[in-house]
């Protein structure tokens, strides 16, 4: 066995496995504690929530809506409630704050499924399988409004694993694991992160919330670096990290700024280094000629997408 044997050893040994660990467990508490409100009404008679994710009113005052639901059912043609409108712009408003798919990281019961498949996968080094573009989702959100608007019917919401999945679970339909089996096995064995990263319609769409959300990711401490690999590895969308990281020694500022990131913060838990951190968008700074000890800062607010 190598001297690193596994992702995030050496965040182990420099911070303790809680440290870690903190954003993973954290984000596990929240989906569950999502779930667990939801279920406490018809297992217990505890209705602090009533309805699921995809139209909600909390303790008789709250409404929440699934933005895009309610983009699908206008699409189709429909006039929507006033209550509806309501819930779903509170909820593009808390995504543009806190980050368009911390919805996937954060609230998706699927995430765990999907994740479990990972993890799984690089435990037992199975191949990555069939691995579409990631524009692919973006094509597949685009085709599920365009099939509403044309249909008349919110078709989409039929086949859709996160609706299936929550009112399953929520109303005690069986065949809800018959779903999430499908699921895990899609991605273990067919394509790695293959739903998650690139046909999930929601995702595409809380990805372009994301775009534009005020809370991102920074490699503030990125000249600390000392290139182990551990945050690619566990990052969900590796993709997004390279620009902010590799971007020492340029104008590039140290903010994630694609709306491709989760913001699932595992890059935090598993940096010895402590290269990242949460923080705002507009703090995208850079020296202008990092490591050399100069002070000055050159702003690349502009260059944000």
């Amino acid at each position: 066995m190598s001297a690193k044997s596994y992702i995030g050893r050496d965040a182990v040994l420099e911070n303790g496995w809680l440290a870690a660990h903190k954003w993973l467990l954290i984000r596990r508490i929240v989906q569950l504690g999502i779930l667990g409100l939801f279920l406490a009404g018809p297992l217990a008679d505890v209705w602090i929530v009533k309805g699921n994710l995809t139209s909600s009113l909390t303790l008789d005052v709250l409404p929440l809506s699934d933005p895009f639901i309610l983009l699908q059912s206008l699409f189709a043609g429909h006039v929507a409630a006033s209550s509806a409108v309501l819930g779903a712009a509170i909820v593009v408003a808390f995504y543009l704050l806190v980050g368009g798919r911390v919805y996937c990281s954060f609230v998706c019961p699927v995430n765990i499924v999907t994740d479990t498949a990972r993890w799984l996968a690089k435990r037992f080094a199975l191949p990555k399988g069939w691995q579409p573009s990631r524009q692919t989702r973006l094509w597949v959100m685009g085709s599920v409004l365009v099939t509403a608007m044309v249909s008349g019917v919110m078709a989409w919401e039929m086949l859709n694993p996160v609706t299936i999945i929550h009112r399953g679970l929520v109303y005690d339909f069986g065949y809800v694991w018959t779903v999430v089996l499908a699921l895990f096995l899609f991605d273990l064995v067919v394509s790695r992160r293959g739903w998650c990263g690139h046909l999930c319609p929601m995702g595409a769409f809380y990805g372009v919330l994301g775009v534009f959300s005020m809370t991102r990711i920074s490699a503030t401490q990125r000249a600390a670096c000392n290139d182990c690999m551990d945050c690619f590895a566990v990052c969900p969308e590796p993709h997004v990290i390279t620009p902010a990281l590799r971007g020492a020694g340029t104008k590039t500022g140290p903010v994630i700024l694609s709306g491709d990131c989760t913001n699932c913060a595992r890059c935090i838990d598993v940096c010895a280094k402590n290269v990242f951190q949460f923080d705002l968008r507009f703090n995208n700074f850079a020296p202008a000629s990092e490591g050399d000890g100069r002070d000055e800062m050159v702003s690349t607010n502009r260059h944000a997408a």
